[in-house]
């Protein structure tokens, strides 16, 4: 983990910007490859929180690094590498990027986010709360916050460009994607979901839900 200094805003020289997100600033390498660059910056609801917390980017960068390599055997990703030795000289040339960015291939991205619930947590608890439903899929009456779900459930979302993302029904995520594709997605994503919450909880980690996005 790098001993750099909080990094909140940045901005380097010789790398573009693409994108600045809630957490994550994207860099143009070439055509055809980025750099994700994690931020301190601490998003929450969101929103973007006053005071960024040291070595967040370096520890987000580690657990996405970890989880694409992992499940790499399931579906092909965009990493490229997380390793700061093997990125080109003008991200070297920062001493500061180690350890908190990511070197990955440009991709198309779905206008939708992938969600899997184990649990029912969240906006899906809410949901229930409401309904008894979770994006349209009626659930058994009588569940409790944070009940751990018979079997994991889909329920896709919004990838909105900026503010809230707001969950979707099935029929809504086919119409957006299609039918083959939202098959496709959604086998894809329960797999990655069951493989990875299973790693987790033999070392005493929950993984009550989770989002993926797909290009």
């Amino acid at each position: 983990m790098s001993a750099a200094s909080t990094l909140s805003d940045s901005t380097f020289t010789g790398l573009p910007l693409v994108h600045r997100g809630k957490v994550r600033d994207v860099y143009e390498i070439d055509k055809e490859t980025l750099l994700l660059v994690a931020t301190d910056r601490i998003s929450a609801f969101d929103c973007i929180l006053p005071t960024p917390i040291r070595h967040k980017g370096a520890v987000l960068t580690a657990l996405s690094a970890f989880w694409f390599e992992r499940l790499r055997h399931i579906v092909p990703n965009h990493l490229i590498t997380a390793d700061f030795d093997q990125m080109p000289n003008v991200v070297k040339e920062h001493p500061e990027l180690r350890g908190r960015s990511m070197l990955v291939r440009r991709t198309e991205v779905f206008p939708v986010e992938c969600v899997v619930r184990g649990y029912l947590e969240g906006s899906g608890w809410k949901d229930y709360k409401a309904t008894g439903m979770v994006c349209g899929r009626e659930l058994p009456p009588g569940l409790k916050h944070c009940d751990q779900l018979h079997k994991p459930i889909f329920t896709p979302a919004t990838k909105a460009a900026s503010g809230h993302d707001d969950n979707i029904s099935q029929l809504e995520f086919v119409k957006i994607v299609g039918h083959d594709t939202a098959v496709e997605l959604k086998t894809i994503s329960k797999q990655i979901y069951t493989e990875a919450s299973e790693y987790a909880l033999g070392r005493g980690i929950i993984i009550a839900d989770t989002k993926f996005e797909f290009g």
